[in-house]
């Protein structure tokens, strides 16, 4: 008997020893996790933190999310009818930004998708909210979009309305990092806005790059087989602009889609050989994913850049201007 209770505890002894073994473990594990995902988050907040030498163009989406109710807040949803219907950030209006340009005809059309007159542009303003109070956060999805965000902000900003922003990262980065999302639509809040004045400093017309063509440094922001003669929406020839460098406008984009670092954009520009004096000209199809590298440019310190309204639609177009291949 009293053998039977020595091996008792014995096992009671082992089995405690095995429990206490194993809580070390799972203790451990526990905190590894906890570690990794410190780290992740810390990494993340990071890339959302980057300074860059104008950082009034962009919004990070942590702070977005703590001033959804702000009020003076608009939120503009640049993507489709159909993704902003499958879900977007709450309170957002969805605007395209063919609605600020002009859609009579067809793309190289003279006219078709150039922007508004500032007086037919404050109708559209006034129609959707706009005005120099608010505080304006533009975003769409950025490596599989067409930098919508980029157009409407550069529309904006040449407006006078400064407190305008493109969202770090997108919808996809706000939708992945479980940011609070809505389906509910929301309609704008109607006001009377006028512009007073259009600043066209970011702006170039076919006329302008015509006669700037053998001046300026010219960025092509559209994918390589589009600059290597590809017509895929309904180019009227294929080709590039004469001494166009090829700089596809998302590769500044990290791959969670938020915004690279200042010195890996200016590296990039470097490499392509464009320097902070140069006058740079941006095109792409038709002046939307040009006007979002415009903008980042300008965020990283090269600001002498102007975006062609009209783009390689229009100069394809016109028969007798020059085109590479």
């Amino acid at each position: 008997m009293l053998k039977n209770r020595i091996n008792f505890k014995k096992l009671s002894s082992l089995f405690l020893s095995f429990a206490l073994i194993g809580s070390l473990f799972v203790g451990c594990a526990n905190n590894k996790t906890s570690s990794d995902n410190d780290t992740k988050e810390k990494k993340s907040n990071a890339k959302l933190e980057q300074k860059y030498t104008d950082n009034s163009y962009l919004m990070n989406p942590e702070k977005l999310s703590k001033d959804l109710k702000k009020e003076n807040l608009l939120i503009i949803d640049a993507r489709s009818k159909k993704e902003y219907k499958k879900g977007h950030i709450p309170g957002a209006i969805n605007v395209q930004w063919q609605y600020f340009t002009n859609t009579e005809g067809k793309s190289g059309d003279k006219g078709w998708g150039m922007l508004l007159s500032k007086d037919k542009l404050s109708e559209k303003f006034s129609d959707l909210g706009i005005d120099k109070n608010k505080d304006i956060i533009v975003y769409a999805s950025n490596k599989k979009g067409w930098g919508e965000d980029g157009r409407i902000v550069w529309m904006l900003r040449m407006a006078g309305l400064n407190k305008s922003k493109m969202l770090n990262g997108g919808f996809v980065y706000w939708e992945n990092n479980d940011f609070e999302i809505s389906k509910d639509t929301s309609e704008p809040k109607k006001n009377n806005f006028k512009i007073e004045n259009l600043d066209m400093k970011t702006y170039a017309d076919t006329a302008w790059t015509k006669e700037n063509i053998n001046k300026a440094v010219i960025l092509d922001a559209r994918e390589e087989k589009e600059y290597k003669g590809a017509t895929d929406f309904g180019e009227a020839r294929g080709g590039h602009l004469p001494k166009a460098k090829l700089f596809t406008f998302n590769k500044v984009f990290n791959d969670d889609e938020t915004l690279k670092s200042e010195k890996e954009i200016k590296d990039m520009l470097t490499k392509a050989g464009i320097k902070k004096d140069d006058q740079i000209l941006t095109y792409c199809t038709a002046g939307i994913r040009s006007a979002h590298l415009a903008l980042i440019l300008k965020m990283v310190g090269y600001d002498n850049v102007k975006n062609y309204d009209g783009s390689y639609y229009r100069w394809a177009a016109e028969k007798d201007l020059k085109l590479e291949k």
